[in-house]
């Protein structure tokens, strides 16, 4: 999409004279009261941080080059801007994940107290959806988010995406349709969910192989993504018993000292894991029926940068 296209409300050129100092401190004013906001809509579209900030230096560019006084709606007008560089950057990350070894996970963020208390935002941003939506298409994705999860007008997302209206409608039911069919069947609070992961740490630092088979659901599928950097297994393991085997097979050839700390990772319970006092990785968990339905292990090291500090997240 050209730069053109996203100036739909008038010339895109600054304001000339002295009326330009006041259009740009509107303009970074502006962006600076809905960048968490514009983060959040990047990150579910992307699930990387690290694009997600790109996408958002993108967004200011283009942003500051606006004049203001043709702009109706700053906060959609932004909004529109990110989606547009975001689905040109989840276009062309679809092709580095191709090339990616291993399982790619979306990158975990260590998330502020009022994301876990935000039941809707909690969902949105979980590692077990934002892996339901890397079954999408990119169009899909963004129609999706911007629907499902931010509420934006069927009209509005036309305008971001390039599409009609009808043809939004249409690609919002397909793609809710498929994450429904693919997301957890219930939510769990996060107290049951941070119980069931206490019981996890517990067998896990203690190579308990009956207590991983009690804290794991029968059709467990664990996920673990190394980058290429660190070991990891290759595909998706499938199955308690194969599961919790390996993980005590793996602790037990590694002779290493593991320990582990609870956190909150998107907004839900997670464990950081440390190997012989160095952080390893992050385990997020899908829990279900007071058991583990999903295990995603991130220790790619260039994944791990957002687990240090906390990443405000926001639906408005």
């Amino acid at each position: 999409m050209n730069e053109r296209s996203e100036t739909t409300t008038g010339r895109a050129e600054p304001l000339a004279g002295g009326g330009r100092t006041d259009s740009a401190t509107e303009a970074t004013e502006a962006f600076v009261a809905h960048r968490n906001l514009l983060f959040t809509v990047a990150y579910e579209m992307l699930g990387s941080a690290a694009d997600a900030e790109d996408v958002l230096q993108e967004t200011w560019l283009r942003w500051m080059k606006v004049d203001m006084g043709q702009v109706r709606d700053q906060r959609a007008y932004l909004v529109r801007i990110t989606t547009r560089r975001s689905l040109d950057r989840l276009r062309a990350m679809s092709r580095r994940k191709e090339a990616y070894v291993g399982s790619w996970l979306p990158e975990p963020l260590l998330t502020t107290p009022d994301v876990a208390e935000d039941v809707e935002l909690a969902e949105s941003v979980s590692m077990a959806l934002m892996i339901v939506l890397e079954t999408l298409s990119p169009t899909e994705r963004a129609v999706f988010v911007l629907r499902e999860v931010f509420g934006i007008s069927h009209d509005e997302i036309a305008a971001a995406v390039g599409k009609s209206p009808a043809a939004v409608r249409q690609i919002a039911r397909r793609a809710r349709r498929h994450v429904d069919a693919r997301r957890p069947r219930e939510e769990v609070a996060p107290n049951q969910a941070r119980a069931v992961l206490e019981s996890f740490q517990a067998a896990l630092e203690t190579r308990d192989l009956q207590g991983l088979l009690d804290a794991l659901a029968p059709e467990v599928v664990l996920i673990s993504d190394g980058g290429g950097v660190k070991q990891a297994a290759p595909r998706p393991i499938t199955g308690a018993d194969k599961v919790a085997r390996m993980i005590v097979g793996g602790l037990g050839k590694a002779r290493v000292a593991l320990t582990s700390e609870h956190t909150v990772v998107n907004g839900n319970p997670a464990l950081l894991l440390y190997v012989d006092g160095e952080i390893d990785g992050v385990i997020a968990v899908r829990v279900e029926d007071a058991r583990i339905t999903g295990l995603y292990y991130v220790r790619n090291p260039e994944k791990l940068t957002r687990v240090a500090s906390e990443t405000p997240l926001t639906l408005t």
